[in-house]
């Protein structure tokens, strides 16, 4: 089953998130979007994309209800392919431009931090990265990426606190770029996709991998001390026991 819809318009590509209603990111989804994004990369007829999510969502974040079912083994091979997809979008050479149609936390943000450039949808969604209070260590590579946007005396701050914030706070603060009506998101990022296309793309990709060089070389959280203190930390009746209760609260909320 695709989790990925990909749409060609003349000389760029829109790539829709499409997993369920909120676009929650397990490793099979994970996986789909690093395959496609590579293969994206490497059509010499694509000079550009946006991606996008669904009404109300561009993606929840991580399949929590997913991941509560893994063994050890299983979660550190997920977090390993989910560094391997951050390093691929984030190495991505074209213009990337997100449009975050609704909802953004946590790995739905990240996705959005790995753009060029961040549409989001006016209105009551949030976004940010909340991964302390549900019990996750954030990587440093995160970290870097975060201060990218945002400066790092905020991005320390807002990652301890797991602060999520609305559309108006992430703009003022420089997470998101532009803030559009629901009905439009897809049209501006479109838009500026389109300005980033009108120039030498040569010069804007080596600058680019430039701007990025010192984000990248903090990617990779795949090595073994990493995966062992993460798994610790989830696996730790604490987190077990807070994570159980996170997913009662979703469970309710739905019902």
């Amino acid at each position: 089953m695709s989790f990925v819809q990909v749409e060609k318009k003349g000389n760029y590509a829109i790539l829709t998130l499409d997993r369920g209603k909120s676009n929650p990111l397990n490793q099979a989804f994970i996986n789909e979007l690093s395959a496609t994004l590579l293969e994206i990369e490497n059509e010499s007829s694509i000079k550009g994309l946006v991606i996008s999510g669904k009404e109300n969502f561009f993606s929840a974040g991580l399949d929590l209800i997913e991941m509560s079912q893994f063994s050890r083994n299983e979660y550190i091979n997920f977090w390993k392919d989910f560094s391997k997809f951050l390093i691929t979008i984030s190495k991505f050479p074209k213009p990337l431009v997100a449009a975050i149609t609704g909802h953004s936390p946590a790995g739905g943000c990240i996705i959005g931090i790995c753009c060029d450039y961040r549409v989001m949808a006016k209105g009551n969604y949030k976004i940010g990265l909340n991964e302390i209070p549900v019990g996750i260590i954030v990587p440093k590579g995160i970290m870097a990426l975060y201060s990218r946007c945002i400066g790092e005396r905020l991005a320390y701050q807002y990652l301890m606190e797991g602060k999520l914030m609305d559309g108006n706070h992430a703009h003022s603060i420089g997470l998101v770029d532009e803030l559009a009506e629901p009905d439009f998101v897809l049209e501006a990022a479109e838009r500026k996709l389109m300005q980033y296309l009108s120039f030498n793309q040569n010069a804007w990709k080596q600058t680019k991998l430039n701007l990025k060089a010192s984000v990248l070389q903090n990617l990779d959280f795949s090595d073994d001390t990493s995966m062992e203190l993460s798994a610790n930390q989830w696996f730790s009746e604490e987190c077990q026991t807070g994570i159980a209760k996170l997913l009662e609260g979703l469970k309710k909320n739905k019902t």
